[in-house]
């Protein structure tokens, strides 16, 4: 092969790639999955606390926070469930701003507390739109082995 014809085929492999579109940029993600990421940010959220890592506790209380306004925005009606904006703020904006006022005092023992608040927000929700089933719990196990909760800035 010679040189010239390599590098010209190389470009223009490479200039086709580069002007792709992004892949379905009006995917929005479904309320399902909104809440799975919840969940596993109300677990990172509770093992950073209980590490004194209180800048990774607010960085994931504020992840929760934006997942609710994109579940409120995305979502305001979900199966026979209207109001869901509504719901949420009347849930869950008492235990946010308890949480993230522990968080900002540093205080493990308020976390504890606001963290079981958040807690009892999540499952009066789900009580409340006919998904009691989904129980949220502190959780007993890490299962984000691959992070260091423990580490402060």
């Amino acid at each position: 092969m010679k040189p010239i014809f390599f590098w010209a085929l190389a470009a223009s492999f490479l200039t086709g790639c580069s002007l792709q579109s992004p892949p379905n940029p009006t995917y929005l993600p479904g309320l399902g999955e909104i809440m799975t990421q919840t969940s596993y940010r109300h677990s990172k959220l509770w093992f950073a606390g209980q590490a004194q890592n209180w800048s990774l506790a607010n960085y994931e209380l504020e992840e929760i926070e934006e997942g609710f306004a994109d579940a409120s925005q995305f979502h305001p009606n979900h199966k026979n469930i209207t109001g869901i904006p509504e719901l949420i703020a009347k849930t869950m904006t008492a235990p946010i701003k308890q949480t993230g006022q522990a968080i900002q005092a540093k205080n493990l023992a308020a976390f504890t507390a606001g963290y079981d608040s958040l807690t009892a927000g999540c499952n009066a929700c789900h009580q409340s739109t006919g998904f009691g089933f989904n129980v949220i719990v502190q959780p007993k196990t890490n299962v984000f082995p691959n992070q260091l909760f423990n580490v402060r800035h």
